[in-house]
């Protein structure tokens, strides 16, 4: 289904309080549940419907998708920098499946 996402953060070291910068790109069909396949019955609803951005556990960013939002969703938001560790971006998918990317952030 889904490959790795790409995840860029714009400081991987960064002092307490700066502003660190995520873009991440996930693949993902995206299918809103309102086409028709070949046989003229409706294609599943399948989308992500969920991200969470945690920092060493903590919640820093969230978002809830609905049927409109593109294949492949790109999502880009800041946070401000309070400890170091693992950054990690969570979608979920409908059927409650997940894909998952990591990366990390040092705090100084």
């Amino acid at each position: 289904m889904a490959t790795k996402p790409r995840i860029k953060l714009d400081k991987t070291q960064a002092k307490k309080g700066d502003l660190v910068e995520v873009k991440a790109l996930v693949q993902h069909t995206m299918e809103s549940g309102q086409r028709k396949g070949p046989d003229g019955k409706p294609i599943p609803r399948k989308i992500l419907n969920k991200f969470v951005c945690t920092v060493n556990g903590k919640e820093v960013f969230s978002a809830d998708f609905e049927p409109a939002i593109s294949a492949n969703p790109y999502i880009q938001f800041k946070f401000r920098a309070a400890e170091s560790g693992p950054v990690v971006l969570t979608w979920t998918d409908d059927d409650g499946s997940k894909i998952v990317g990591e990366e990390k952030i040092t705090v100084s």
